[in-house]
């Protein structure tokens, strides 16, 4: 379970003052769940998933995951602990293979069916990309993939996922959901969080959360939120179509 008591975020703004990202939220995720974390760009989406993985530590406030404070743990810290970030923008290792990715992920030495398997199971035909480099002849929506592959292969409690619709086309965007419709049935005493303005990532969530101006302004079921962003003019935008532009 995932615990967030009174968590602030703040930078230096232009001005010399500070400039609150993040603004006392608290918040709880229990095991079994999809969440989906939504809201205006600009809101404080992205930040906070960073500071949920350690990317970003708190300006105040606690985090907690399975009882343990985490707060000041590393990011590598936290991914001993089982917890797993997808970058919106995946991170390119040149002269690195997709093989040899998986393994490391997976912190074995992954058989090659198995890597095949993570690899199908985004989408990708794994006789074309096992062997593939990690350069720039991937595709954005390829490396989005192979992240997500990534993941499945660590098989982590707590998987974090930062806008994956992000720069991918519409095809890898079907493939997509139904990897997060399968993580999602097969969920047991995890969880997911998944950074995302798309209404049909929203359809698959088991709760969703709104941040506005760094603050939670609703929190629930799919059934009891889903219905009022989809009416709203003010939201109607970010529910329905993908900017690809980088929240904070």
């Amino acid at each position: 379970m995932l615990e967030l008591k009174n968590v602030c975020f703040s930078v230096p703004g232009e001005d010399g003052k500070k400039k609150e990202i993040i603004r006392d939220i608290s918040l709880t995720l229990e095991d079994g769940k999809l969440a989906v974390i939504t809201g205006p760009n600009g809101g404080g989406k992205s930040t906070l998933a960073r500071l949920i993985m350690g990317i970003e530590k708190p300006t105040s406030g606690k985090i907690f995951y399975n009882g343990e404070d985490i707060t000041d743990l590393s990011v590598t810290d936290r991914a001993k602990k089982g917890v797993s970030f997808a970058f919106q923008q995946p991170v390119k290792f040149k002269g690195l293979k997709v093989l040899d990715l998986l393994r490391i992920a997976s912190g074995k030495r992954l058989a090659v069916g198995d890597a095949c398997r993570y690899l199908s199971a985004v989408g990708l035909c794994a006789r074309d990309y096992i062997d593939r480099e990690l350069n720039a002849s991937l595709s954005g929506g390829e490396l989005k993939r192979i992240e997500i592959a990534q993941i499945l292969s660590r098989a982590t409690k707590l998987s974090i996922f930062d806008e994956p619709e992000a720069g991918i086309d519409l095809w890898s965007f079907n493939n997509l959901i139904k990897v997060f419709e399968d993580m999602r049935r097969d969920i047991e005493d995890g969880s997911i969080i998944i950074i995302s303005h798309q209404e049909r990532i929203l359809n698959v969530a088991d709760e969703i959360i709104v941040i506005s101006g760094g603050k939670v302004e609703r929190k629930g079921s799919k059934e009891e939120i889903l219905p009022s962003l989809l009416g709203s003019a003010s939201v109607l935008n970010f529910c329905t179509g993908a900017s690809g532009k980088e929240d904070v």
